[in-house]
């Protein structure tokens, strides 16, 4: 669910995605901003060089002219954005385990389609959602076409391998006719996790886990690895590079339904005015000039948490805020990784009572990036002049929040 520490061995985990030509160095950067700078200080141990990095992910763009190669090249500059590595063809391993509906399923079943797989925390709140939504955004990308693709998830979480649990990951996420989220005994999942090279650990409580995911071609052959970063923004964009590798595999090479540039997005930061919508209707408005305290959350946290009781709770906080001094209360739902704004909507209008403070709607995912948000739910308290002040990861108890808030604001 989130990250630990960095454990003995860890290093040989990277080292193996090293020798399949993974180019994880300037992936490490997003990782270094999102807490996981462990990833960076190994690799810079191993002496791997960025350029040499991109290089390996075919990023040498000079033989080709045009979009194609432009789109290239913004992609391998854009550091919240993973290109893809080769890795040459390569026989993908065969596995066989249960999908969310408690039906055997083997990869080998699938041939005949692209296969996009990524392994999964079944519990996750931080990368893994934008995993998810980046899979699905590729497949809708390629119209009919999608219908020669299939979305496989393998539970990348030790401590919650119940059929239970992929569905309810799955439901969460609005994904279960639109994939299979496959799991099985520990010893059958350890053994998928070795096949494919993938680390999970869980350290202090927090799922540790790579955040891969592989384009297999109808041959049952690797193509390409991904590795997602810590980028709301991105969500969309990843879907698109994933898309193009997919149309390249599929008859007659379709044409996506849309594209959009693949440079680099800035966040929205606290320095800078930023509208959002909120709901019902309305807007939110958050500007420097006075300090704010911002909730992010998404209405998938449900599956984790009590979230309408941890919502109906903040109203608490809002309602004594002002006598107190302390700055008013916005929630932000992170709608870049919801399944659609009408799955927050309904989820809001069955709350059964008004939330005491306005929800705004982060449709872009710029406002999570530029405040830095990297878990869900994720508080930030700004100053009048813009500045982070104070952030916390995981649910407060109205009294635990007006403590801390009222500790950071001195």
């Amino acid at each position: 669910m989130g990250t630990g520490g960095l454990e003995p061995g860890y290093d040989l985990g990277l080292m193996q995605w090293q020798y399949r030509g993974v180019r994880l160095f300037d992936y490490a950067a997003s990782w270094l901003r999102s807490g996981c700078g462990r990833l960076a200080l190994v690799l810079a141990v191993a002496g791997m060089a960025a350029s040499g990095c991109a290089a390996a992910a075919g990023t040498s763009g000079g033989a080709h002219d045009g979009s194609a190669g432009l789109a290239q090249r913004a992609a391998a500059a854009n550091p919240n954005l993973d290109p893809g590595s080769s890795l040459g063809g390569t026989p993908a391993p065969d596995f066989s385990l249960t999908n969310q509906f408690g039906q055997r399923i083997s990869l080998r079943a699938f041939r005949g389609k692209v296969v996009i797989l990524a392994f999964t925390d079944s519990e996750c709140t931080t990368v893994c959602p934008l995993t998810t939504q980046s899979m699905l955004a590729a497949k809708d990308l390629l119209g009919k076409e999608g219908d020669r693709v299939q979305l496989l998830g393998i539970d990348a979480n030790p401590a919650a391998t119940k059929i239970s649990d992929v569905m309810a990951y799955s439901r969460s996420h609005a994904m279960v006719n639109q994939w299979d989220f496959l799991t099985g005994t520990l010893p059958e999942l350890k053994s998928v996790w070795q096949r494919f090279d993938i680390y999970v650990q869980i350290t202090k409580g927090q799922v540790d886990h790579t955040p891969a995911l592989y384009i297999i071609d109808s041959r049952g052959r690797e193509q390409k690895i991904y590795l997602t970063t810590m980028a709301y923004a991105s969500i969309t964009q990843a879907g698109q590079v994933m898309a193009q590798e997919v149309a390249r595999l599929l008859p007659g090479h379709p044409k996506l339904a849309s594209t959009q540039s693949l440079a680099y997005i800035s966040g929205l930061s606290p320095a800078k005015p930023a509208t959002l919508a909120a709901l019902p209707s309305g807007s939110v408005t958050l500007a420097p000039g006075k300090p704010h305290l911002v909730v992010f959350f998404a209405t998938w946290l449900n599956e984790t948490s009590d979230l309408r009781a941890q919502l109906l709770g903040l109203s608490q906080y809002a309602r004594a805020a002002p006598a107190a001094g302390l700055p008013a209360l916005v929630a932000v739902d992170e709608e870049a990784a919801e399944p659609s704004l009408a799955t927050v909507r309904t989820y809001l209008a069955g709350l059964g009572q008004p939330l005491g403070y306005p929800v705004a709607l982060d449709t872009t995912g710029r406002l999570a990036d530029g405040y830095g948000v990297q878990d869900q739910p994720w508080y930030v308290l700004t100053s009048a002049t813009g500045k982070i002040v104070w952030k916390h990861d995981g649910w407060l108890s109205a009294d635990q929040l007006t403590a801390a808030v009222r500790a950071a604001s001195g």
